[in-house]
């Protein structure tokens, strides 16, 4: 009977991807927008490593971020800045290097450029003049909160994206009561300084029994995903000061179906006429509260109708 090796296997399968992905296309005077590791350095795809290994240069966020990443993947590739306050400038070095025929990688810090990230106006830009754009997909923090949460299903994919939260309190609550009347999960990111006011915002805005993923460090040495009701937020927090630290995704669950056309965006005229007579003397709550009581609609359609009348 013949012994395996699974080390030497192991190297002679890695050799033979590394052979077949070296031998695949690599189009000169071409964009690769790669995706890179959220957290987790081994994440990086054996396409992405040949693509920036085999690139004449690669556009990062921020070369000091990169620049491990690379280290770590024995990477030698130069580097240039392609951040918000250069993008202009940065999409026209790079046109101006595609038109001499290089390859040039585009980054960002972690996961998928020129989504939440740089790097947009630079593939506008690089397609406008005519260049071929690659992208080559990867590590993802929306994709990755959503397989842990459960919250999309293969009937019912649909989600929305809605990036990071606004810093002010009165412009996130109006904000938040337009993504809070979604039918679909929609993905928010969060600073760790700003969590828990903006967790206190939407424990006010939506009902109680509301589902919200929270993920925090994902891909890393302590990553947690708890899925719990919006009424336990705080106590969740209040369990472990851990918990507020770290990156945070947070995947708002869809609502329950509501029951008639007067609880989506609008409300009946005699609804409204009540709701105008009540903030014309209270706050928002006790408008809302007392609308509930008096109309039967539950409070989510109630709380983003009168926060889109204030100014």
């Amino acid at each position: 009977m013949t012994e395996t090796n699974p080390v030497g296997d192991a190297e002679v399968t890695w050799k033979r991807h590394i052979q077949q992905v070296a031998e695949q296309q690599w189009p000169a005077a071409c964009l690769y927008v790669v995706a890179t590791p959220i957290g987790n350095l081994a994440d990086l795809s054996l396409r992405a490593w040949e693509a920036l290994r085999r690139c004449d240069a690669i556009a990062a966020e921020d070369t000091r971020t990169s620049r491990t990443l690379l280290d770590a993947w024995g990477i030698a590739t130069p580097l240039l800045a392609a951040h918000r306050h250069n993008e202009q400038q940065a999409a026209e070095t790079i046109v101006a290097r595609l038109a001499q025929g290089e390859r040039i990688a585009l980054v960002s810090d972690a996961g998928a450029p020129a989504v939440s990230d740089p790097g947009a106006r630079i593939v506008r830009q690089v397609r406008a003049a005519g260049f071929r754009v690659v992208p080559l997909p990867g590590p993802s923090a929306v994709i990755a909160a959503l397989m842990a949460s459960g919250a999309t299903s293969d009937e019912d994919p649909g989600f929305a994206f809605a990036g990071f939260l606004p810093s002010k309190t009165q412009a996130r609550r109006k904000w938040l009561a337009r993504w809070l009347n979604w039918p679909v999960p929609v993905v928010l990111f969060e600073t760790p300084h700003r969590l828990r006011a903006a967790l206190a915002d939407l424990a006010e805005l939506a009902s109680p029994d509301r589902q919200l993923t929270i993920a925090r460090e994902l891909s890393k040495r302590f990553e947690e995903v708890a899925t719990i009701r919006l009424a336990e937020v705080a106590d969740w927090l209040a369990q472990d000061a851990h918990r507020s630290q770290g990156e945070f995704v947070l995947v708002l669950h869809a609502d329950a179906p509501r029951a008639s056309d007067d609880e989506g965006e609008g409300l009946a005229p005699e609804h409204e006429r009540l709701m105008r007579a009540l903030l014309a003397e209270l706050s928002v709550r006790d408008a809302v509260r007392i609308g509930m009581a008096a109309t039967g609609l539950p409070r989510d359609p109630l709380y983003a109708w009168a926060l889109r009348q204030k100014p």
